[in-house]
């Protein structure tokens, strides 16, 4: 089954697998990245292994974990790609899980990690194999999310049925991530359209809500002195969903765990490149830290060309072609100012710039191709979000060279764009016409383009 990857730059292809459990449930998993260590993402509640590349939050994630291991990740009976069962599946049920696609991925010894709900998963995993587990880490996780006398740091029974309310009549809108896990992005309208998405695809409301009343009921405390594999527990100070108080409480309990706690409002807090947070992670569970990288940011990359340069040039003569050029750069510069687009370098007879959103830099793209169609010029315009290497002013990497691309098939005047823009700028109204898909040169996988249509 193909699905789209950002195991390097969203949209390449990437297989999902199933593996069948000893009572014939499937279970969707996929495998990315590689290294000698292998490592099992135990996801929260619910999942999908194929929409999780286009949640920023979780793709970064995977993409750099894959840097030094190979990945595991998969669905949890009962949710995204897996199959439905007829009942809510017990913790032990959905523990017993992560050994079935362990033997179908050909792992004998794994890293967990576990990620909110998949805490729990991991660690009952980790005491009843500890032979099979290498490591755990825990993340915005917890042993007891509910309230016991003996347990005050969890929710109250009746604040956990309204959550359960709520969630039930904000999923499949993208409200449930945006307001209860991801609160940072929730004025974002291209996440939260993603966030729409994998909420509808990774279970009904029926099944979220029946998963989140089992969840009521795990607690894990018991087996916590007996987890016998090095642990580490990262947790957010302001994570809105499991309070910071939960990473705590599993920090202290857990034999010789190591605790490390962030700044941030979000559920989900690890991101390349934030707290030096990732070199810590890797140095857990490898033994070395990485060498130092470039810094990486996610941009949209927008390059133009002026179709017919050369032609146009000799056609005109130096004197004239220089004054044409010069107020065609003009104009590409007085519409990046406009649109907030910054200019990373001129490319001769075109630009290379970049916008922190996608919405702004079609805009701009088809307001220069506009000035200069004004000058008796067309521009090919193309592109691309990716995350991009900074090295000074100068941007690098992927991303650029899928922005080269995707430009190079635009026709004149064209302003064409690869899947990852069109996703982004759900609810712009913003039209979009379906170019195709086309494989990019040097660049893995079949990508789908798409052309901006007039308004």
């Amino acid at each position: 089954m193909g699905a789209r990857e950002m195991g390097h730059e969203r949209g390449t292809i990437l297989e999902t697998r199933y593996a069948r459990a000893g009572d014939g449930v499937h279970i969707a998993y996929q495998v990315t990245g590689s290294g000698p260590l292998d490592v099992v993402m135990v996801p929260g509640f619910v999942s999908h292994v194929e929409l999780a590349w286009d949640m920023p939050f979780y793709a970064s994630m995977l993409r750099r974990l894959g840097s030094f291991a190979r990945v595991i990740s998969f669905d949890k009976r009962g949710t995204g790609l897996s199959d439905r069962t007829p009942a809510v599946p017990t913790l032990e049920e959905r523990m017993d899980d992560v050994r079935t696609v362990m033997e179908a991925a050909g792992a004998d010894r794994v890293a967990l990690w576990g990620v909110s709900e998949g805490g729990p998963m991991a660690l009952l995993f980790a005491a009843t194999y500890p032979e099979r587990t290498s490591a755990l880490v825990l993340q915005g996780s917890f042993a007891r999310i509910a309230c016991a006398p003996d347990h005050p740091i969890g929710f109250p029974r009746d604040a956990l049925a309204e959550f359960i309310d709520e969630f039930g009549r904000l999923w499949g809108t993208g409200g449930v991530l945006a307001n209860y896990y991801f609160p940072t992005a929730a004025e974002d309208p291209g996440i939260r359209h993603e966030f729409a998405r994998w909420e509808r695809n990774g279970a009904s409301p029926g099944a979220m809500v029946a998963v989140l009343r089992m969840i009521q009921a795990i607690d894990v405390r018991a087996i916590l002195p007996t987890i016998s594999v090095p642990t580490l527990v990262v947790h957010c100070t302001g994570d809105p969903a499991v309070p910071v108080q939960h990473g705590r409480h599993l920090a202290r309990h857990i034999p010789g765990a190591r605790y490390i706690e962030v700044a941030g409002e979000d559920h989900l807090t690890i991101r390349p490149g934030e707290h030096g947070l990732f070199d810590d992670i890797e140095e857990f569970l490898t033994g070395s830290r990485p060498p130092p990288e470039r810094d990486r940011v996610l941009k949209t990359l927008l390059l133009t060309d002026i179709v017919g340069s050369t032609e146009e040039a000799v056609r005109l003569g130096d004197r004239r072609w220089h004054e044409l050029l010069d107020a065609h750069d003009a104009t590409v510069r007085a519409e990046l100012e406009h649109f907030r687009g910054r200019e990373v370098k001129a490319t001769g007879d075109g630009f290379l710039a970049c916008f922190d959103g996608p919405t702004r830099a079609i805009r701009c793209a088809r307001a220069i191709s506009d000035g200069a169609r004004a000058l008796g010029l067309e521009v090919r315009a193309g592109l691309h979000t990716g995350e991009c290497e900074t090295r000074g002013d100068d941007l690098a990497g992927v991303a650029v060279h899928i922005a080269a691309r995707v430009a190079a098939l635009a026709q004149p005047g064209e302003v064409l764009c690869s899947r990852t823009v069109t996703d982004l700028v759900g609810g712009s109204g913003i039209s979009f016409v379906d170019r195709g898909v086309h494989a990019l040169k040097g660049v893995p996988g079949q990508w789908q383009t798409f052309a901006v249509v007039e308004s």
